[in-house]
């Protein structure tokens, strides 16, 4: 292995963009994009202060037949078990982004249908108790728990359905893999050409959601009847809903060339944490689940219940902080 692919191979493992590297070396990031498109070679201080950065040896960038020590993975290829990290070609990736390209926005569809699946029980359950539609509560109440389930199980038609044609390449997110030439050019390009978007996108996703209450605090605090109240509830989840759908379907596509990259989130670091707390969400997600049925089906308040996955997700946002910045991944 030449220094350039060291240089790159060591950058990746930290988790490090060229820019990143670049501020660390005090240079700028088209000299590292040259010493890793072996375009030109650091001086021997860069050499000394990159070994330092990096935790190597110097003999190990310089000598080119000494190889990295890397933590392998056991896989099945052919049918057989392999140790040797998986290889990602140029089509492969093309073919990964257009598939993430075609299935995240169904995903946030479906995403869309489980929040805003309360809606009609809250709005029906609202319209009988002040006798607007003539429907007695439990006639609403079994109206709203049938459209509820009904896009529940659509929701759930749709993640089984679009999950399975990614499922070869779930090892991308999972596992340290090698990419073949043009892959992280092409990644480098896209993510560069769609960072308007994405930052568009997610700036508006996190206004949505952090002035979604406002319309329901103003009528509160107005006196308003409780029907308005419902009603502005709705629009809450309605609101956030289409919020998360930008996450899914814009950043959630942007964030493919990332994973290509092995970058941010999707660094050899960042994967092994959340191997370590992959469990703990299943496990944090099941109850919360139990919790909002029996919860739900005790107090008979589905048009209220549904503050459970608000608070929840606040609270897990809490732990996941925790988890990032406890867990080790020696």
């Amino acid at each position: 292995m030449i220094l350039a692919d060291k240089i790159i191979n060591e950058r990746k493992k930290n988790g490090w963009s060229q820019e990143e590297l670049a501020d660390m070396l005090d240079v700028s990031r088209q000299s590292v994009s040259k010493w890793e498109g072996a375009q030109s070679v650091p001086d021997l201080s860069k050499i000394l202060k990159m070994a330092e950065i990096f935790g190597v040896s110097t003999d190990y960038l310089l000598k080119d037949e000494i190889e990295p020590e890397t933590e392998v993975v056991p896989y099945y290829e052919n049918g057989e078990v392999t140790t040797k990290r998986r290889k990602i070609s140029l089509e492969e990736a093309s073919e990964y982004v257009a598939l993430r390209k075609q299935i995240l926005p169904v995903v946030g569809i479906g995403v869309i249908l489980c929040i805003t699946c309360p809606i009609i029980l809250i709005l029906l359950s609202g319209l009988a108790s002040e006798g607007i539609l003539g429907l007695s509560e439990n006639v609403a109440v079994a109206i709203g728990l049938l459209v509820l389930f009904g896009q529940i199980g659509t929701a759930l038609y749709l993640f089984i359905t679009r999950s399975g044609k990614l499922k070869k390449y779930e090892f991308l997110e999972q596992e340290t893999f090698e990419t073949e030439y043009g892959v992280d050019g092409m990644a480098r390009e896209r993510l560069a050409m769609g960072e308007a978007a994405n930052t568009k996108a997610l700036t508006t996703g996190v206004l949505m959601c952090i002035f979604s209450p406002v319309p329901l605090i103003i009528t509160s605090v107005m006196g308003a009847s409780s029907f308005v109240i419902v009603t502005m509830v709705c629009l809450l989840l309605l609101v956030v809903a289409v919020a998360v759908y930008l996450f899914i379907s814009v950043c959630g596509v942007y964030s493919s060339y990332k994973i290509l990259l092995q970058t941010e989130d999707y660094s050899t670091t960042a994967k092994k944490k959340n191997k370590k707390i992959e469990g703990l969400s299943r496990a944090y997600w099941m109850l919360i689940t139990f919790i909002y049925l029996v919860v739900s089906f005790v107090t008979g308040r589905w048009d209220m219940t549904w503050i459970i996955w608000a608070v929840s997700g606040v609270l897990f946002a809490l732990i996941r902080i925790v988890a990032d910045n406890t867990i080790k991944t020696e």
